[in-house]
Formats: C-alpha cells, sequence, structure tokens
C-alpha cells in the first residue's frame, strides 16, 4: 500500500548520501551572512558554500528572501522619522495544533496575517500554510526520520539572521512549539543571540489532547487512568544512548517501561520505529499484554488512519497495516473509553489481533466547517463595540 507520507511540498535538498556536509555548509553561510549582514556578503556566502559541494535551491531561498527582507528594513529605516516609527524584529513560535485546521487558534491565525516571513515544519499542513498572508516568504525547515533537510543549527542560524534583518518571523510547529516541538531550543538561542528581538510563544493544542479528543479517548478518567505520561519515541538528533548510574544504557524506550503502571495513560510521540521495542519490553516488565493501546496516523486529518488493538499486537499490527510517520501511540485502559473501541467492553481476548478504520471520526459535514467561518472575511484589526459584559456566575473571573 503506497501512501503519502506528508501534504507539505518538500524543496529540493542536498542527496541523502551527502546531507551532513551540505547541512554544514548553510549553517556557514547563513552564520556569515548574519555576522557580516549586506548583500554582498550574502552572495560571497551563498559561493562559498556551493565551492564546499553544499549549495542547494532551499537554502538559496531563503538567503534572497533574507536580502529582500534587509532591503525593506533599510528602506523602512530611511524613511522613519523618529526611531520608534522602525518596526523591531519579532519572532513568534506558534503551534498550528494536530493537523486539522479548524484547531488552529484565533492568536495563531491572526499572527499568520502579520508575517513577513513563515518558517514551517513537515508536519504543517498545505491548507493551514495557504492561510498565512501572500507576501510572506516561506521557508521550509522540515525533518522526517533518518533525513533532516535543515539541522537544528542551522534553523538556529536562520531565525537569528531573519531576526537581524527586522523580520517579523513567525516559526510555525505542528502540535505545541514546547511539547516535543524544540521550541524551547529556539526559545533559549534567541534569547541568547538576539537579546533584543521579541520573543513570542504561541500554545497550539499537542497531538495527544487534539487526537485523544476526536477519538472520546480521555487521558486521565476517574477510577481508570489517574495520571498521564507524554513520550517520545527516539532520542534527539545527534544523540547516543545515555547511561543511568549503574552504566546500563538508557533510552526513551526504558524510561517508557519504568513510567508504565496500568493507572497511566502512556502517549507516544514519534514512537513507530521503536513500538516493537516498546511492546517487548513493557510486556517483560509485567505490563499486561493485553492492554488496550492504538496507533494514529496523521490524526485529525481527513487522511487519518487508526489501528486499535493490545500492546502485544500492536507493533504487528502497524506493520502489517504499513502506518507511517506521523503516528502517535496511546496505551491505557482508557483506550477502551473510546465510542470507536471495535471490540466488546467485557471482551478480554482479541479477535481479530487488531481493527483498522480510516478517515475523519467527525461527521462529513463538520471536516471543512471552518473553511465557512473564514469566509466571513474577518477583520481582526478592525475595532467594533463590545456587547455589554454580563455577570454569569459570582465566581467568573
Amino acid at each position: 500500500m503506497a501512501l503519502a507520507t506528508a501534504t507539505t511540498p518538500t524543496p529540493r535538498a542536498p542527496s541523502r548520501s551527502a546531507p551532513r556536509a551540505a547541512s554544514r555548509a548553510t549553517a556557514r553561510r547563513f552564520a556569515a551572512a548574519r555576522r557580516f549582514g549586506g548583500d554582498d556578503s550574502n552572495r560571497r556566502a551563498r559561493a562559498a558554500a556551493r565551492a564546499d559541494g553544499g549549495g542547494d535551491a532551499a537554502a538559496d531561498d531563503a538567503l534572497d528572501a533574507l536580502e529582500l527582507l534587509r532591503a525593506r528594513g533599510r528602506a523602512r529605516a530611511s524613511s522613519a522619522t523618529t526611531r520608534d516609527d522602525a518596526r523591531a524584529a519579532r519572532v513568534c513560535l506558534v503551534g498550528v495544533g494536530p493537523g486539522d485546521p479548524g484547531l488552529l487558534t484565533l492568536r495563531a491565525y491572526q499572527l499568520m496575517q502579520t508575517a513577513d516571513v513563515v518558517l514551517y515544519d513537515r508536519l504543517v499542513s498545505n491548507e493551514i500554510l495557504n492561510l498565512a498572508r501572500a507576501e510572506a516568504r516561506m521557508v521550509y525547515v522540515g525533518k522526517r526520520a533518518g533525513y533532516h533537510t535543515r539541522t537544528q543549527e542551522e534553523i538556529h542560524e536562520l531565525l537569528a539572521a531573519f531576526a537581524d534583518a527586522g523580520a517579523t518571523i513567525l516559526r510555525l510547529k505542528g502540535g505545541d512549539p514546547l511539547v516535543f516541538g524544540r521550541g524551547g531550543e529556539e526559545f533559549e538561542f534567541l534569547r541568547e543571540h538576539n537579546p533584543n528581538v521579541r520573543v513570542e510563544v504561541v500554545p497550539g493544542i499537542t497531538a495527544a489532547a487534539g487526537v485523544g479528543s476526536e477519538l472520546g479517548i480521555p487521558l486521565t478518567h476517574r477510577g481508570v487512568a489517574t495520571s498521564v505520561r507524554l513520550l517520545t519515541g527516539h532520542l534527539r538528533e545527534g544523540a547516543g544512548s545515555r547511561e543511568d548510574a549503574t552504566g546500563a544504557a538508557s533510552d526513551p524506550v526504558d524510561f517508557a517501561v519504568t513510567s508504565a503502571d496500568v493507572e497511566t495513560t502512556l502517549v507516544v510521540y514519534m514512537g513507530l520505529g521503536t513500538l516493537p521495542k516498546l511492546s517487548e519490553k513493557l510486556i517483560a516488565s509485567g505490563f499486561p499484554a493485553d492492554m488496550p493501546a492504538v496507533a494514529i496516523e496523521r490524526g485529525t486529518t481527513v487522511d487519518e488512519r487508526r489501528v486499535f488493538s493490545s500492546i502485544e499486537h500492536l507493533p504487528e499490527a502497524a506493520a502489517a497495516c504499513e502506518l507511517v510517520s506521523p503516528t502517535l501511540l496511546i496505551v491505557g485502559r482508557t483506550v477502551t473509553l473510546s465510542p470507536h473501541w471495535p471490540y466488546a467492553a467485557d471482551e478480554s481476548s482479541y479477535d481479530p489481533k487488531w481493527v483498522e478504520q480510516r478517515g475523519s471520526p467527525r461527521a462529513a459535514e463538520d471536516v471543512d466547517d471552518w473553511r465557512a467561518w473564514l469566509d466571513l472575511d474577518v477583520d481582526f484589526a478592525s475595532s467594533r463595540p463590545r456587547a455589554v459584559a454580563r455577570e454569569i456566575h459570582v465566581d467568573a473571573f
């Protein structure tokens, strides 16, 4: 079964045989552009990177955008009558939710109408990207398992260079920027290297909440699950296995095993590749082999696929159904509370061993109802009279 792994078109990138060399070269040229400034230095940085064998069209596009923004900044500065008239740089780290454009926040939509440049990840759909104003320059900085078109260091340099140019930058991330989104690292980098730049973090609906709610799976539930653990299925970029105090290797799967108990809902992001190991180690540690579990591919979108099973059979099911990234794993007794749970409530065995379901669980007429709201052409910048506030109850705040 051939499946599309993303809706966002990926710009041309270096071949897989030399991604690290290309990334290092690209990082060097953005560092040079930022350090020296000006169009000539950008051209020199681009030429130097090509001489190193690391030139690529996507990076050229980003440098062209940087040159344009610098030119606009100089024009604004020359026409400003006072220092206050010159617009200060601003970086907004914005979460766009788990995939459904209808789950975008009003704040995110508002900022998308004002951005000069948008740096976006692989998990940001074309539908969401098309909500950005037409004049914004779009720069792809996506990553996928085993191959990164941009290293994190290079993304940092891009943010810093655009900020130095006085731009309003939108850094779009799937889910929430501070939940396995590396937004904290980017925030920290900007505060250290661009202290005069305003940085704002706009929360998004993280996949655990968005996907779980859509499927009617409560992350906590009285008498069923008293806590929830959000885990990542792989180590950070460039990291090897850690060692604990006894010298034994420690990885995300080991941590998940130590975090697991029957009254906790486990939610694993980016865990498809380590699912077989996770299942094996959980069961070996005494975790019930028949614990309900579900793997959700591209959750909250019209292309969603979900596979219900037990934690014992979920790895086999995910492989048989050819699930691909992004896939979220939810493990725990709360999974059976979903109205989409395909087995009888009192059933102790799984027959069949797994059940695959396709498409959004929402009614067809509700999937794109957010479009009708946008068709109203809401002007967030306009002032309008507010209704008189009512006191609903005494505890309101």
